[in-house]
């Protein structure tokens, strides 16, 4: 078990400690963006697979228990996280990485997904590994699916503090069109669904079902490498 908390504390602690504070900055500056991305893209990685290696071989430590009466709803809630991942990851977004520089149209970039929340990605890593939590209901899937449930909420956080220092008012009037919290930002009336929803389009959430049940086939042919 130690080995996976200590897994799971370095993919937090590189991800809060470095990404979206004044040190990823420095480093930057000091290595160049290209040089800086690709050195936490293998970190990150690397993070990741010693995290899924770790929980593989941790021991069994019940805490509430395997719950089978959730699994009705864990099919619902994880193919919602799919649609936001895929829809998020299908759609221009200066919280995207790469596409910070879209933050210069303002307003007019939120589009689609966007509309519904600025961090569609990290909302369905979110929805994904709170459901794994609640399922495994183990120690091990206490101290995975939290540390990257911790990361998905805070991550939002992270960008949005990064994109503010880097673009300033152009970076706030781009939020002012949506929101971190899913809906928030149409419901007080700063954007419309229909909008959205038009934008969307159908081909994304087929697509998204598609994702999701070629996912649920390879679960279950080779087992729950994650829950």
């Amino acid at each position: 078990m130690l080995n996976l908390i200590a897994a799971s504390a370095f993919f937090v602690l590189i991800h809060f400690g470095v990404s979206g504070t004044t040190l990823r900055d420095a480093l930057v500056a000091r290595l160049g963006q290209g040089p800086y991305r690709g050195a936490f893209a293998l970190a990150s990685l690397l993070g990741l697979a010693w995290m899924i290696y770790a929980f593989r071989h941790a021991p069994n430590v019940p805490l509430w228990g395997f719950l089978p009466g959730f699994r009705p709803a864990t099919y619902v809630v994880v193919f919602i996280a799919f649609l936001f991942v895929v829809l998020g990851n299908s759609t221009p977004s200066p919280t995207r990485v790469g596409m910070e520089s879209k933050v210069a149209q303002g307003p007019q970039i939120a589009q689609g997904i966007v509309r519904i929340t600025r961090h569609p990605f990290l909302w369905g890593v979110a929805l994904w590994a709170v459901v794994h939590l609640i399922v495994n209901g183990d120690l091990a899937g206490v101290i995975l699916f939290g540390s990257l449930l911790l990361l998905a909420l805070g991550g939002p956080l992270a960008i949005d503090a990064k994109r503010r220092r880097a673009f300033g008012e152009q970076w706030a009037q781009f939020a002012g069109a949506t929101s971190n919290i899913p809906f928030a930002a149409i419901i007080a009336g700063r954007n419309r669904l229909g909008p959205a929803l038009r934008e969307i389009g159908p081909w994304r959430p087929v697509a998204a079902a598609v994702v999701y049940l070629v996912t649920f086939y390879l679960h279950g042919r080779l087992g729950p490498p994650l829950g």
